[in-house]
């Protein structure tokens, strides 16, 4: 308790420190143009910096179309507020240059000014097309085990939904559109369908486009951190059911000859959710010599799951950062955050995910489904 206190009045002086920044910087701006900074500038810069927690605490509430609409546009904030800590500093650098040179404050803040709105503006732009335009990233592997009357299977892999009040049923229906086109044999979403409340998901009656994403072999989903955030995992499941959507909780399904296993999120080892099972455990329900596909939220345990016997690990959560620098703390954080490597007789695929968290933004990073041909031995 005493460490989550400390931890937390540290992230509001922090939090409180980078507020004060920007409206500084934004008070020197508006003197520079003839406004000058006052109360009110200060208000609205502090408005801003609250207003996403502030509309995540009004849905709790009142999920209504004003505080629906409200959360998206302060979700934005939260991407704005990274690049103008990441934008500022090198303005304020700048300036040592600039002053060097014999430029007046005044011509180089205007300057500076506008010149940060406009990056902003456009890597907001840019943000928006990357998040709501998705991309298919094609993979061919091999698994040499046998499946009785079949050379091989195709999946369509969408990780990281978010359906929420943010991202709904125009994006959704994206992923079905493009699971007629692709039509797979097998389609599978590792974690993370919904965006914490499962309150939208009911509102708009989403389950009635989920339930589109049809499949030869079936359509197979598992929990993801944010489903446990929620806490309406029977409700959801439950919804996911009716949309003939399992949702593999600890879980082993056969299909085709291929093995599907589903592991409970690593949040679930947390004590109030009861544990999860280790992957060699969960392993021992599917047939060795059959080809196995281990979902598995978040992308640990490569080497487990390789001496357990699985032959395709996917994963997702990582959003590859979801927009950058992130990427680069995510790279460092997980040995694989995106993409796919070998590890042993081990095919690792983690993908950056469909949806978005927060502010529909993405930046070196795309909303993506995995579109994965795997061959077998003849």
């Amino acid at each position: 308790m005493l460490r989550r206190t400390i931890g937390f009045s540290i992230f509001l002086i922090v939090f409180a420190a980078l507020t004060y920044y920007i409206g500084w910087n934004l008070s020197l701006f508006l003197s520079s143009i003839g406004t000058g900074g006052n109360l009110w500038m200060w208000l609205v810069v502090s408005f801003l910096s609250l207003s996403y927690m502030i509309a995540m605490a009004l849905i709790r509430l009142w999920g209504g179309l004003p505080v629906r609409l409200f959360k998206q546009i302060a979700s934005y904030y939260l991407a704005v507020l990274e690049y103008l800590i990441l934008l500022l500093p090198l303005a304020n650098l700048g300036w040592l240059v600039a002053s060097a040179a014999g430029t007046s404050r005044e011509a180089y803040t205007q300057a500076a000014g506008w010149s940060v709105i406009v990056l902003l503006v456009l890597l907001m732009i840019w943000g928006s097309r990357n998040a709501w335009s998705p991309v298919v990233r094609t993979f061919n592997i091999d698994v040499d085990k046998k499946v009785p009357g079949r050379d091989q299977v195709t999946l369509l892999v969408a990780s990281d939904i978010h359906l929420g009040d943010i991202v709904g049923k125009r994006h959704l229906s994206k992923l079905v559109r493009l699971s007629q086109e692709l039509k797979p044999d097998l389609i599978l979403l590792p974690g993370d369908v919904i965006d914490d409340s499962i309150k939208p998901f009911i509102r708009l009656n989403m389950s009635q486009v989920i339930s589109q994403l049809k499949a030869p072999l079936g359509t197979y989903a598992i929990l993801g951190n944010h489903e446990y955030y929620g806490g309406h995992i029977s409700e959801y499941t439950a919804k996911m059911a009716e949309a003939g959507i399992p949702v593999l909780q600890d879980e082993v399904v056969e299909t085709g000859g291929i093995y599907i296993a589903g592991r409970k999120d690593r949040t679930a080892e947390a004590m109030s959710y009861g544990g999860r099972l280790p992957t060699a455990e969960l392993l021992r329900q599917a047939d060795p010599s059959a080809p196995i596909i281990l979902m598995d939220h978040q992308p640990y345990g490569f080497a487990q799951a390789a001496e357990a016997g699985a032959d395709v690990l996917l994963c997702g959560h990582t959003h590859r950062g979801q927009f950058a620098p992130n990427h680069l703390v995510t790279r460092r954080l997980f040995e694989l955050d995106w993409g796919y490597m070998r590890k042993s007789a081990l095919h690792v695929l983690v993908s950056s995910g469909f949806g978005s968290w927060g502010p529909p933004i993405r930046l070196f990073s795309r909303s993506e489904v995995l579109h994965i041909t795997i061959s077998f031995a003849k």
